[in-house]
């Protein structure tokens, strides 16, 4: 059950109530006198974002360690103080997780993947639907006035201080699906800048030139499973301008991440003797304390909360489709953005405060709506991309790491809402979801799709929301930095490549703007059905600038579920939803055949604890999972006993169907 102000204690100690507003203030950056002890943490300009960092406050200072369900928006400080003083009396419902974090005794050892990261490591495999040989994120920024003759020395030296401080930068992905860091007098270690000087040139070739670097930097992006996930370059222009390019995996920087990775690589470019404030533990460590996450009784309660509801999961939005995503081979996602300007922005963040809502939840519920228009009904379920950082150890919200978590969300759509309530719906619908977070996305949409009986995404329309990143790191990126001239955040272009991931919406703010962008598999949709789609998002963007929007009718489909009749009058054609594998000829069940069957029985009932007698026994089924599939199919080539590739595995992933499959590799008769 999740806590509510009306099943809190009463009353807290006024230091204790004092010190939660204390916290409060650093976070919100205000005086203490500033948060009212009954005033809601939403209210004061707070959101789940900066909860992350204020769970990580109250542990360093309070000694009290808290979920992050324990540190709802909607609380009070009254009350979080509270509930802080029933944990300390050893009564109330807070769940602390029982996990420590420290340092690792080596540091070179491997330790897990997180969910996300599995996720991202078996998408690359390209045996899966909108997989992609690299899954990163570029971007390239303007840099004016710069040092042309300090500015590539400068780079390079800041690279290497931060690859030291923030060990992610030096990490690798094994065969095996776990990751490492390499220690620092490893020549492969740290990330290396490439300098293109194109000062000299003229306007023509500076655009050729800056075409074909983006091009090939979006098309083949940085992959820590064959070297550095970090590829960075600098194209020195005429004028004294130059861009900076940055292609990073997703295998190791989220969203938060790279807020920290910036806003640090600056500060030391712009000063060699810069210092930044030493870490205690490292993105390794947390992920190795979250080994020990399935064994707590937390995540057993929030699997448990998961699991019930899974059967009674809406199908992905029924977006109409130009073709089956099983049968495109995307290289690049089409992207569409738009900026709404820091004057507007700010009015729209005040009227979410005024109507107790975050800005991420009310973007969601304008995402929503436009999802519900674009595929003709209302009932559909939507994944988000969640900066989850758990509160273990202060040092967390500093770390450079893939720390990101998805959660599915399920949305039901009442038929004519007034869009304040709409937001109102979304804000409670998403903060029950991220109260049980223990359990990803990644974990659910396995589990539902074992149920379905389906290996295709579960959930593959996805909204990300990163606003209050800056708030929550306690700075934002810095607007001038040494030989690096002045940075201009607003000039930049991105692409994206996300592995199962037909259509995203990301927001996120630069300078004080809001920035939307669509990143879309383009293969299969058509683009005017896109543009209309992000036009939709725009306009009640924009409308949420005045009151008159919050109180505005939500106009929505009749139809909860798929309609049988197309969208607008349109033939039903193909559509955005998950269906079963196409029907493959059954395997004759009984006990394995020959020694490879029987060999691939034994080393399946080794990895998944089970007995595997029936040659018709199906991976995914005997409750084999994606990540553990690409682990099989490497251990059994680096062994001798068959070269498959996932995506002929998938075909027929049976006992039957991979001894066949390894025969064929090598022209064996059964």
């Amino acid at each position: 059950m999740t806590t509510t102000p009306a099943t809190a204690a009463a009353t807290a100690p006024a230091a204790l109530v004092d010190a939660v507003r204390a916290v409060w203030a650093d976070v919100l950056e205000t005086d203490a006198a500033a948060v009212p002890a009954d005033t809601p943490f939403l209210s004061l300009g707070g959101d789940s974002v900066l909860t992350v960092r204020m769970a990580a406050l109250i542990r360093k200072r309070l000694g009290i360690a808290l979920a992050l369900s324990d540190v709802r928006v909607e609380h009070t400080a009254a009350h979080l103080a509270a509930l802080i003083h029933e944990r300390s009396a050893g009564t109330g419902p807070l769940r602390p997780l029982p996990l420590e974090l420290n340092r690792r005794e080596d540091p070179q050892a491997p330790f897990p993947l997180l969910p996300l990261q599995q996720g991202y490591f078996v998408g690359q495999q390209g045996g899966w639907e909108l997989s992609y040989r690299s899954a990163h994120h570029y971007v390239d920024i303007g840099l004016l006035d710069i040092d042309p003759d300090e500015i590539g020395e400068a780079l390079q030296d800041a690279l290497e201080r931060l690859a030291e401080h923030q060990s992610a930068l030096r990490a690798r992905v094994l065969p095996d699906g776990r990751q490492k860091i390499l220690p620092l007098d490893d020549p492969e270690a740290m990330p290396r800048l490439r300098v293109t000087d194109l000062t000299e040139a003229d306007e023509s070739v500076v655009a050729s030139r800056l075409d074909a670097i983006r091009r090939e930097m979006s098309a083949e992006g940085p992959d820590p499973t064959r070297g550095c996930g970090l590829d960075m370059r600098l194209t020195l222009l005429p004028g004294g301008k130059a861009r900076l390019h940055s292609s990073t995996s997703l295998l190791i920087i989220d969203g938060w991440s790279s807020g920290v990775f910036y806003r640090d690589l600056f500060a030391l470019a712009a000063d060699y003797n810069a210092v930044l404030a030493p870490l205690e533990i490292d993105f390794g460590d947390y992920a190795a304390a979250l080994e020990g996450l399935p064994e707590t009784e937390q995540w057993r309660a929030d699997r448990a909360w998961w699991w019930g509801r899974l059967d009674d999961f809406p199908l992905p939005p029924a977006l109409p489709l130009t073709a089956d995503p099983a049968e495109v081979r995307p290289t690049l996602m089409g992207t569409r953005q738009a900026v709404l300007d820091g004057g507007r922005w700010a009015a729209v963040r005040e009227q979410c405060a005024r109507h107790g809502v975050t800005p991420s939840a009310a973007m969601f519920a304008a995402f929503s709506a436009a999802v519900a228009r674009a595929c003709g009904h209302r009932r559909f379920l939507l994944n988000t991309l969640q900066l989850n950082r758990l509160p273990l150890h202060p040092d967390v919200p500093r770390l450079v790491g893939a720390f990101s978590s998805t959660v599915l969300i399920p949305v039901e759509l009442p038929e004519s809402p007034v869009f304040a309530d709409l937001a109102a719906r979304a804000q409670r619908e998403v903060s029950d979801a991220l109260a049980h977070n223990l359990v990803t996305g990644v974990e659910v949409s396995r589990e539902l799709g074992r149920r379905r009986g389906t290996r295709r995404p579960v959930a593959p329309v996805v909204f990300q929301s990163t606003l209050g990143v800056d708030a929550a790191l306690g700075s934002e990126v810095p607007r001038t930095a040494g030989p690096l001239g002045t940075i201009d955040l607003r000039s930049h272009h991105q692409q994206l490549r996300t592995p199962q991931v037909a259509l995203e919406v990301r927001l996120f703010e630069l300078r004080d703007e809001l920035v939307v962008v669509f990143s879309l598999v383009e293969e299969i949709f058509a683009a005017q059905d896109v543009d209309r789609m992000f036009n939709d998002v725009m306009a009640t963007v924009e409308s949420l600038v005045d009151a008159d929007g919050w109180s505005a009718r939500v106009e929505l489909p009749h139809a909860l579920d798929v309609p049988e009749e197309g969208v607008e009058g349109r033939p039903a054609g193909r559509r955005l939803s998950v269906s079963p594998p196409s029907a493959q000829a059954a395997d004759e069940p009984g006990a394995p055949r020959d020694d490879t069957e029987r060999e691939i029985a034994r080393r399946w009932a080794a990895l998944l604890g089970c007995a595997v007698d029936d040659r018709a026994a199906d991976f995914f089924g005997l409750g084999g999972d994606s990540l553990l599939a690409v682990r099989m199919l490497a251990t059994l080539a680096r062994d001798g006993v068959a070269q498959v590739t996932p995506r002929r595995f998938l075909e027929r992933p049976t006992v039957a169907g991979l001894a066949a499959a390894a025969r064929a590799a090598v022209g064996e008769r059964p």
